[in-house]
């Protein structure tokens, strides 16, 4: 992927330095997620990723500008490209971007309808750079949306942990399975660190390495040894494969997924009778996978199963366990709402939530899109030949998509943030939680994910 900020943009972008007012200087615009969300509070995550990789880590040279013109005349058929202007940021600024970015900090919890970034260009020059960057920006709501949605399935896991076992287990609760069902690697990174600002268990090693390089945390995430499908069928017969996973891992966690052929003839008879000592003889627990069916009436009758050949105790909120040695992992079919039928399931019965955990793919890192969250960026102020204007969409037919005018700050009010317009003389002694992530070409915090994660829980 060509990282030119030049050809980072939409194509109808490039033709807007002609389309400002005479005299403008600065272009102010804001990104918000607004009223009508799926979720009521967006978790902000993801923005230092960009930064450092697309703003900070690089400058533009003469070379990105010429072959962004060559494709911009290819691509049009004339040319619109503001070439002046993006060399005027090469020969004053040295190839570094003269704007001023500001964000609530990273790991912040915000209402919708509330400013979450703001942007505005430092040069007057470059009144035309401010929204041209909308394109990249903007992307920011894909690790938004994926930290949103894993804290709320986290909150639901604390919810039944809380009624029916220990909330301490909750990190290792839901496992990132999304790495194959993403488009990229890219996505699977990104994605895959956003969920892991709430968790700590995945296989997206993609996140691992984005955690390290863009986010200061040496190991963000862990994972045990694990079974697929390719590795219990090649066996002759599945017994074999059964004990080959406890002789090779004898000590620790290790999963295993049990339904290749017929999940209960594997819990009954090879778990439950062949290799019960076995399971019960090893120093570590063995995780049983089921991997098709509906995942409620599943995992609700293997515990069944499990329980009544190797035992349950009741914990002190009288919700039974399965034996130390044995638990389950349901990783098919798993996204917010069947997790939480799962979960529901298992208390009707009497079941604590300390049997389980679950893994989840699409349904972490795929199946949404930025709409989910109404993500939305939009130009709040214009200064032209000195002097400074709000300006705002309102739209007719639908009044959820009108913005916001003016400069903005986030402040609290009555501690809940509230998004107010910065000229307003009620609010100049209020603290902006907004803060400057990034001025001229340098970043300005370097947040590390543990701080994140802290701020989160705060």
């Amino acid at each position: 992927m060509n990282d030119n900020i030049c050809l980072l943009t939409d194509s109808y972008k490039v033709t807007h330095w002609k389309q400002y007012p005479p005299g403008t200087e600065t272009i102010y615009s804001y990104f918000e997620s607004r009223i009508g969300a799926k979720y009521p509070k967006t978790l902000f995550f993801g923005l230092q990723y960009f930064l450092k990789e697309y703003l900070a880590g690089r400058v533009v040279t003469k070379t990105d500008v010429l072959d962004a013109q060559r494709l911009y005349v290819k691509h049009f058929g004339a040319d619109w490209f503001n070439f002046k202007g993006w060399m005027h940021i090469i020969e004053k600024h040295g190839g570094r971007l003269p704007v001023r970015i500001k964000a609530v900090p990273e790991g912040t919890l915000v209402p919708a309808s509330n400013v979450l970034m703001t942007i505005e260009n430092t040069d007057p020059a470059c009144y035309w750079l401010t929204n041209w960057l909308e394109t990249l920006l903007v992307q920011v709501w894909y690790p938004c949306t994926i930290a949103t949605r894993s804290w709320t399935m986290k909150q639901t896991l604390l919810k039944y942990l809380e009624e029916t076992g220990d909330p301490k287990l909750v990190d290792f609760k839901l496992h990132d399975f999304g790495f194959r069902g993403v488009t990229c690697p890219e996505q699977a990174a990104i994605g895959g660190c956003a969920h892991l600002v709430n968790f700590r268990g995945t296989d997206t090693v993609a996140a691992l390495d984005l955690a390290a390089t863009h986010y200061n945390c040496d190991m963000a995430g862990f994972s045990v040894p694990a079974s697929e499908h390719s590795t219990i069928i090649t066996w002759e017969h599945e017994l074999d494969a059964f004990r080959n996973m406890l002789k090779q891992f004898p000590s620790g966690l290790v999963a295993c997924v049990s339904d290749s052929y017929d999940i209960f003839h594997a819990c009954e008879h090879y778990w439950g009778e062949a290799l019960h000592d076995d399971i019960l003889n090893r120093n570590g627990v063995l995780i049983i996978r089921p991997d098709s069916g509906d995942p409620a009436a599943m995992v609700y009758n293997v515990l069944i199963v499990l329980g009544d050949i190797f035992g349950t105790t009741k914990n002190d909120k009288g919700y039974k366990l399965l034996n130390p040695h044995i638990r389950i992992i349901q990783g098919d079919g798993i996204d917010e709402d069947s997790m939480e039928e799962v979960l529901k399931t298992m208390w009707k019965g009497g079941w604590s939530a300390d049997n389980i955990a679950f893994g989840s793919g699409g349904g972490l890192l795929q199946k949404m899109n930025r709409d989910t969250q109404r993500f939305a960026f939009k130009c709040s102020s214009i200064t032209a030949n000195g002097v400074s204007r709000d300006v705002c969409k309102t739209t007719l037919n639908d009044t959820t998509k009108a913005s916001k005018p003016g400069r903005l700050k986030l402040i609290k009010d009555l501690g809940e943030f509230k998004t107010v317009n910065a000229s307003d003389p009620k609010y100049a002694d209020a603290t902006d939680h907004l803060v400057t992530v990034f001025e001229n070409g340098i970043m300005m915090v370097n947040n590390n994910l543990d701080a994140i994660r802290k701020r989160v829980l705060a």
